[in-house]
């Protein structure tokens, strides 16, 4: 019997780019999973599912074997750390940025300086690098209120067109990351499943190319 190979995908935008990609992989998945409230799906190979779960938990999934690759934004792998996984491919899709923002025109913060973010390890790690003591509030979401209440002097999120941050009259400051999504493999998967993972990393890989028009 052919060995079983899951692949965990994130919710959301990246899902809905995700998809022609492992398409012209020749992964498909056997039924509509937009219109579903299943997590697991069949695909159209009798070895391969699918999982559909939240973005942050797809490298603890790959991480632990509950799934054998994976595809996540770089910002949740800075966050969670990447131990136990390879990043063999960058897919290049959903790109953003992770930056600082703050009030639009704010002066410099004497003294220690509030930053609210989910991101909190990666905001801690970039202050570090700057040899700035900062103290970090963990918010789950509108991160742009967190200034306009005087809650934080700063926010680190996640910037796309930067409308959001006008519209609620902030700015971006300083840019920590380019962000996209990458395939993960869990590191016993790699090495148990290569001859199920090179091939589908093969084609992703010219799918990739292919999209860039290269």
């Amino acid at each position: 019997m052919k060995q079983q190979l899951t692949i965990a995908l994130s919710k959301g935008r990246i899902l809905e780019e995700t998809l022609p990609l492992l398409a012209a992989a020749d992964i498909v998945p056997a039924e509509d999973i937009f219109s579903s409230r299943k997590l697991i799906f069949d695909t159209n190979h009798a070895h391969i599912k699918l999982l559909v779960i939240r973005a942050t938990d797809v490298p603890t999934y790959v991480e632990y074997g509950g799934a054998d690759m994976g595809v996540s934004g770089k910002d949740v792998l800075l966050e969670h750390g990447g131990s136990g996984l390879y990043e063999p491919l960058d897919l290049e899709i959903a790109c953003c940025k992770l930056m600082v923002a703050g009030m639009a025109g704010a002066k410099p913060v004497d003294g220690r300086m509030r930053v609210a973010t989910k991101f909190v390890k990666v905001t801690r790690d970039y202050y570090a690098r700057l040899g700035a003591q900062v103290d970090i509030i963990k918010l789950y979401g509108a991160m742009e209120l967190a200034p306009i209440m005087g809650l934080a002097d700063r926010i680190v999120d996640i910037v796309d067109t930067g409308n959001t941050l006008r519209a609620n009259g902030l700015e971006a400051m300083e840019h920590i990351a380019d962000i996209s999504s990458r395939l993960v493999v869990g590191q016993p998967a790699m090495k148990m499943k290569y001859d199920l993972i090179q091939p589908i990393l093969e084609k992703l890989t010219a799918a990739v190319v292919a999209k860039r028009g290269g």
